[in-house]
């Protein structure tokens, strides 16, 4: 886990490229199992990755696994969060505007249903089934702030509808490297549902 230099050395879910331009890439997802948490981000009195420990400790990344069999989970990445039902044009992570962020992680390819997936002692996690899905994506490095999200939004928006793309939802923030990592050595994407 002591990433400081951003190699990304744990499994990342399965997609396939249907298209690549110069902007962006248009990628399938296959199905998955995910954990999330949803929370106020307004609550946790100045503590940015409440929702990361809280899934850690589900998986047991941080000393005993927190579900029901003591099950060990594997830690994957990116680390997906997205606000919840904000406008396109709010900030991303609306830090101080008092809307929810859902944090998730993708869990690893051997749990291919909710019924197989070790049961979250803490009941803020929720274990859910994401099916086949389809985002355009673009990626960055650097700190994923608010103001450098919210344009990497807007432009990929612009972008796919440009050439065609249907946006069938909110984006989310993918972070592939744990909070510690240095900002020149991480790995970012935006990515917005497309129909």
């Amino acid at each position: 886990m002591g990433m400081v230099f951003g190699k990304i050395t744990v499994a990342t879910p399965k997609f396939e490229v249907l298209q690549s331009t110069a902007d962006y890439e248009i990628r399938q997802y296959s199905p998955s199992v995910a954990a999330e948490v949803t929370y106020d981000p307004a609550q946790l009195k100045g503590n940015k990755d409440g929702g990361f420990s809280i899934l850690a400790n589900y998986i047991g990344a941080l000393g005993n696994p927190r579900n029901t069999t003591a099950e060990k989970i594997a830690m994957t990445a990116p680390v997906i969060t997205k606000a919840e039902k904000i406008d396109m044009t709010a900030p991303v992570v609306t830090k101080e505007k008092g809307g929810m962020v859902t944090m998730q992680f993708i869990l690893p390819e051997k749990y291919k249903t909710v019924a197989e997936t070790p049961t979250p002692v803490d009941e803020r996690v929720v274990i859910k089934a994401e099916g086949e899905r389809k985002y355009g994506v673009v990626g960055f490095s650097g700190v994923a702030n608010e103001v450098v999200v919210k344009e990497k939004v807007e432009k990929l928006t612009k972008d796919l509808e440009r050439d065609g793309y249907k946006v069938a939802g909110e984006f989310v923030l993918a972070r592939y490297n744990p909070p510690w990592t240095l900002p020149a050595f991480r790995t970012n994407e935006v990515m917005i549902p497309v129909e």
